[in-house]
């Protein structure tokens, strides 16, 4: 009897799911059955964004909200995976570095804006430091619970061979890590952006987010809409740089989807 695998990857296939959202929303539009009101229609929601491509407001608020992402998830990237390693190579580091971050993960960053802007301000320090918080949890956790369930046996095998304390980190620890890292960066990329809409809602004067709030004041949906289109499609993209990377870096395993 035939065992069912995973099967060959379809060609494009994390593009299917999107695709039937948008038919569905086509086709809703079309029959009438999606109050415009509520949802503007796809055609309607392009040619806004068409309008505000035009006119420029579409491109320079998009730059301001990458840079804010791409600069909070690379500080968060880099301080988390080095907490993790500091707490996943040595006891002393994970007593020290452990207990505050589960702390931090219990606390939703969302909940610390209040004290941000008492302390920072409504400026750019504020919203790329809640992006950076957001984004070193899943990092961390991820990366710290790989480096801790490295296999006992390569433990064992590299103490037989004699390997150093540096060489042992070098080429047993990080390549065990590297798939808890991917998961965390997958994670962190989509968490960079869902707490990058929030922070550009509070006060701030330029970014997609920014955008949003001065339609919703203007009760215009279709900027809204245009709005919420971009940021779904920079996690999409985002997600899938990020396993093209892993696919690369972790060419050497052997996994269920090869």
């Amino acid at each position: 009897m035939a065992v069912l695998g995973p099967g060959k990857p379809i060609p494009f296939g994390i593009a299917v799911g999107p695709l039937l959202l948008v038919t569905a929303w086509v086709i809703g539009s079309a029959t009438g059955r999606l109050d415009p009101n509520t949802l503007p229609a796809p055609w309607t929601v392009a040619e806004t964004a068409t309008d505000l491509l035009s006119d420029g407001r579409l491109q320079s608020n998009l730059l301001t909200s990458l840079r804010r992402a791409v600069l909070g998830l690379a500080i968060g990237v880099a301080a988390g995976l080095i907490l993790a390693l500091v707490a996943g190579l040595s006891r002393i580091g994970e007593a020290l570095v452990d207990g505050p971050i589960q702390i931090k993960r219990a606390i939703p960053t969302l909940a610390l804006i209040p004290l941000f802007i008492v302390r920072f301000g409504i400026g750019e320090q504020m919203k790329i430091l809640c992006i950076v918080l957001s984004v070193l949890i899943p990092i961390y956790i991820n990366t710290h619970a790989h480096l801790r369930g490295v296999d006992a046996r390569y433990v064992e095998l590299a103490r037989t061979v004699g390997l150093s304390r540096w060489e042992f980190i070098r080429r047993v620890a990080l390549p065990g890590s590297l798939p808890g890292f991917f998961t965390g960066l997958r994670l962190a990329v989509t968490i960079s952006w869902i707490a990058l809409v929030v922070v550009e809602q509070v006060n701030a004067t330029s970014g997609i987010g920014y955008l949003m709030t001065q339609a919703r004041t203007y009760g215009q949906i279709d900027v809204i809409v245009v709005g919420l289109v971009i940021y779904g499609l920079l996690g999409l993209f985002g997600d899938v740089a990020v396993r093209q990377v892993e696919r690369r870096a972790l060419a050497w395993r052997q996994t269920l989807a090869d």
